[in-house]
C-alpha cells in the first residue's frame, strides 16, 4: 500500500519533514483513503497520523570526553592550539610571578626576617627578573645569609 501522497500531505499539515510523519499501521487502509488535507487533519485528530519527535545528536560521547578532560586527560601537545604564550601571555606570566615575589618580600619585611635595606635590594633584583619563582627568591636569601641575626 503506497501512502507517499498521504505522508506528503500530512508533513505539510504537521509542518514537519515526511520522514517524521508516523502513520498507524493498524489504520493504514483508512489513511490510504484520505486524499484531501481536511481528511488528513481528521486522521491527525483521530491519532492515526502524528509527527515523531525531533532526533538530536547523542551527548553520550561528549559526556565521556568531558569526564576524561575533568580527570586531566587529553591535554597533550597535540591538542594545544596556538603558540607557547597564546594561552597565558608573557605579560600575564610576568605579573603573576612578580606579584607573588613582591608579596613574599613584604611578608618577610613585616616579620622582620629581612632588613629594609635587604628588602630594597631584593625588590630591585626581582624587578630585574633575577628570580624565576618565590622558591628561588627564598633560596637566594638562604644562600647569601640575608636573614636578620636573631639575638636571644
Amino acid at each position: 500500500m503506497n501512502l507517499s501522497s498521504q505522508r506528503r500531505l500530512a508533513s505539510a499539515v504537521l509542518d514537519c519533514g515526511a520522514h517524521r510523519v508516523w502513520i498507524d499501521p493498524e489504520r493504514a487502509d483508512e489513511v490510504s483513503m484520505a486524499i484531501t488535507r481536511a481528511e488528513i487533519r481528521a486522521l491527525i485528530k483521530g491519532k492515526a497520523i502524528k509527527a515523531l519527535p525531533k532526533n538530536s545528536p547523542s551527548r553520550g560521547r561528549a559526556r565521556v570526553l568531558a569526564a576524561k578532560k575533568r580527570k586531566g586527560r587529553r591535554i597533550g601537545p597535540g591538542s594545544k592550539k596556538g603558540k607557547k604564550y597564546s594561552v597565558v601571555s608573557r605579560k600575564t606570566r610576568w605579573m603573576n610571578r612578580i606579584r607573588a615575589q613582591r608579596k613574599q618580600l613584604v611578608k618577610l619585611r613585616e616579620n622582620r626576617t629581612i632588613s629594609v635595606s635587604t628588602y630594597r635590594s631584593l625588590y630591585r633584583k626581582a624587578k630585574g627578573g633575577t628570580f624565576r619563582s618565590v622558591a628561588e627568591l627564598q633560596r637566594y636569601i638562604n644562600d647569601n645569609n640575608l636573614r636578620r641575626r636573631t639575638f636571644g
